[in-house]
């Protein structure tokens, strides 16, 4: 792939043009908004000058509702050899494709499992994709070039290509991606009026939950309009735990020894599920979940402090899998929690007391 045509300069396209404009990529960047396009090519991801012929491959950056019709027009003025887009639903867009009666031969879907809350091309990195799946979703009638060129983009975006049936990718991200942004957004919106008091005692936990709640409601929409059933249909699932979880809740409250036996058990059942669930998410590098030892450091919140942990870390030979960090309320002062492997963590420990750090046990 020598040329490339970027269509849509938000944090997916732009970051996409980056990655290519860093492996030597000729990269045209175009936007319904001329601005956007001319920011994005400030930041090195291409031009925003018009390509003077056909390009090897178009990619199309926008939104699920527009990416069809942005599609056609490329594929009618013959734009590139090759076509793809990156939304997040998949079945939709292909189908109004075939309903306008257009050659697919050079068209795969595809979409990067990756994302920030932040959106625009100020938000973007050359590194957003790296380890992240990127599915493909060819049909029997895909072109061999215009797939080879899908995966040179996706290996030099530092990816992982899987292939995937267009609806089976639909029905994968509504559980994985689509229904789970609106639960946490639904939790979020429980503190919207909440007392001042209870705000004040958020905790890491609540912050992991409604993490992605912050992204943006317009792009959201564009997104759950492409996809309704499936996350409706997981939503209904999820309603039915909710009825049960209520129902056991309540019997807890009785004063009925057996009602409270039996609602305690109803609790638990969710919460085993639940368990069981976690355990099936993907851990380091897509591999098997595995278990670390969390060895935990009090800190300042000053400059330099993590970097100095991290330095600290590297000189006792110990590699840090995994980091989290949960600030104190009303206090200039933080916990970082070092996941490690279960055979390093006394050795950190130790290393980390005798140059003076605070290991809370």
């Amino acid at each position: 792939m020598r040329t490339a045509l970027v269509v849509g300069s938000g944090l997916i396209g732009t970051s996409a043009a980056l990655a290519l404009t860093q492996r030597g990529v000729t990269v045209h960047l175009a936007d319904h908004d001329p601005e956007q396009a001319r920011t994005a090519a400030a930041l090195g991801a291409g031009t925003d000058e018009t390509p003077e012929g056909p390009v090897d491959l178009a990619i199309v950056a926008a939104p699920p509702a527009h990416v069809a019709g942005v599609l056609a027009d490329a594929m009618r003025r013959g734009a590139a050899r090759g076509y793809i887009d990156v939304a997040s639903v998949k079945g939709g867009p292909r189908r109004e494709l075939e309903g306008l009666g257009l050659d697919l031969s050079s068209y795969i879907g595809t979409h990067p499992m990756s994302g920030r809350e932040k959106s625009g091309p100020l938000a973007a990195s050359a590194d957003l994709f790296e380890g992240r799946p990127w599915v493909l979703t060819p049909t029997r009638d895909t072109d061999t070039e215009v797939l080879n060129l899908a995966l040179e983009l996706v290996s030099h975006c530092r990816a992982v290509p899987v292939v995937m049936d267009a609806e089976a990718h639909d029905r994968a991200v509504a559980l994985v991606s689509h229904m789970p942004h609106l639960v946490s957004s639904m939790v979020a919106a429980r503190l919207e009026h909440a007392e001042e008091a209870a705000v004040r005692l958020c905790g890491q936990g609540i912050r992991d939950v409604t993490r992605i709640a912050a992204s943006d409601p317009r792009m959201w929409i564009d997104i759950l309009s492409a996809n309704p059933g499936p996350v409706a249909d997981l939503l209904t699932d999820v309603a039915g735990d909710l009825e049960e979880t209520v129902r056991a809740l309540r019997a807890l409250q009785s004063a009925d020894e057996a009602k409270r036996v039996e609602g305690a058990s109803g609790i638990e059942n969710v919460l085993r599920r639940g368990n069981a669930g976690q355990v099936r998410v993907p851990g380091k590098h897509g591999s098997a979940p595995r278990v670390y030892e969390v060895v935990a450091v009090l800190i300042d919140d000053q400059p330099g402090q993590l970097a100095r942990i991290f330095a600290d870390a590297g000189r006792a030979g110990v590699n840090i899998e995994d980091v989290r960090i949960e600030h104190a309320t009303g206090q200039q002062a933080g916990l970082v929690q070092l996941m490690v492997e279960p055979s390093a963590a006394p050795v950190l420990s130790a290393s980390l007391r005798e140059r003076g750090w605070a290991i809370r046990q």
